[in-house]
């Protein structure tokens, strides 16, 4: 680098290294808390290693753990059991959060998680449906196998209804509902889970008319008549997709007005805000999503909420990742509280104050 352009480059340093660092948002201080948090065991990139130390870092800060877990058509349709496919895929994660003294959330995700519209990718490529009864007893012999084998504490048996009955075809919601239905009977037919929470999500931002086309508040109505066996109410909510630019936006009944009046206790199953942002849909910094955190205490306290998660403790590095990655994978791949190489954002610090409240439940 010439000489003349040297100084200027040290001054600019030097004014970057001077300038005050970025205040970390208040966290009132409270003692307690109501509702128990955690994550899920999604890693930044698909390798096992990375996903234990990750979860050796998050296990630390949560006293609650969830699975939210696809339906393994692909293995069901050839004819593996549903046991057989617990015991490759479950049980051992099961037992390492029970090892860790986590409590055990699990939701059941019965489309594509990722486009409400369609059906899950392998029913799909398997020209399969769930309209189909044969398909819809598949998925009942699972649920009834992972209540047996997993023991959760709490269940979801499907993920973000009002959405899918936005989005997708009505054939499709009205499996959904007759599916969770049937098998939440079967749950309750079953003398050592007839007592297990039950639920299914609700998207948030879907419920007040903030996902595509914004309108007026939509409420959750339908959802509690078409699922009459919810005993809790499970929250998604991704609030930066649903137009808030700041977190300190968010109504306080956030949460309070989906549930009304009624008795069902509130829980987020899935959500967050990102650090970083997405051209063209959202502007994001890690300083709001550290404000997110904050903003997320008090709606949860609103709503006298018992559980809060996140499904990504760290971030995505999509590059990593099987292509074509999913068109909307990288409006998601910043909510970590870490980034993909495990290293702390200002969130992280947020979340640690808010979680060494002592649980009173």
């Amino acid at each position: 680098m010439r000489r003349e352009k040297l100084i200027p480059y040290l001054l600019s340093v030097a004014a970057i290294a001077c300038a005050p660092a970025a205040r970390e948002p208040d966290v009132p201080t409270q003692a307690t808390r109501s509702y128990f948090m955690g994550f899920s065991i999604i890693p930044p990139k698909p390798d096992l290693n990375v996903a234990i130390k990750s979860a050796e870092i998050w296990t630390k800060r949560a006293d609650a753990a969830i699975m939210h877990l696809d339906v393994p058509w692909t293995l069901l349709l050839a004819g593996t059991s549903p046991e057989d496919v617990l015991r490759k895929d479950g049980i051992d994660l099961e037992h390492y959060y029970r090892g860790k003294h986590l409590r055990l959330v699990v939701t059941i995700d019965v489309t594509n998680g990722l486009a409400r519209e369609s059906e899950s990718p392998a029913l799909v490529a398997a020209h399969r449906s769930i309209t189909e009864p044969a398909v819809q007893q598949l998925y009942r012999n699972y649920v009834r196998a992972l209540v047996e084998m997993l023991h959760p504490d709490y269940l979801g048996l499907a993920a973000e209804t009002n959405l899918i009955r936005a989005a997708a075809a009505r054939p499709v919601y009205n499996a959904v509902v007759r599916m969770t239905n049937a098998a939440a009977s079967d749950v309750r037919r079953n003398r050592s889970a007839n007592a297990l929470p039950l639920y299914v999500s609700v998207q948030v931002e879907t419920a007040w008319g903030k996902l595509g086309q914004q309108g007026s508040y939509v409420g959750i109505d339908q959802d509690l008549r078409d699922f009459p066996f919810m005993t809790v109410l499970g929250l998604s909510s991704y609030p930066y997709l649903g137009g808030f630019k700041d977190p300190d936006d968010i109504p306080l009944d956030y949460y309070v007005r989906l549930r009304g009046s009624r008795a069902l206790p509130v829980m987020v199953v899935e959500g967050g805000w990102p650090s970083g942002s997405a051209r063209g849909v959202f502007s994001s910094s890690p300083q709001l999503q550290a404000k997110y955190i904050v903003r997320q205490s008090q709606l949860l306290e609103q709503a006298k909420a018992i559980g809060a998660f996140q499904l990504s403790f760290t971030d995505l590095d999509l590059s990593s990742f099987p292509k074509p990655v999913p068109a909307i994978l990288p409006l998601f791949s910043t909510l970590g509280l870490v980034d993909s190489n495990l290293k702390p954002k200002p969130a992280l610090s947020v979340w640690d104050k808010v979680f060494a409240r002592r649980l009173v439940r």
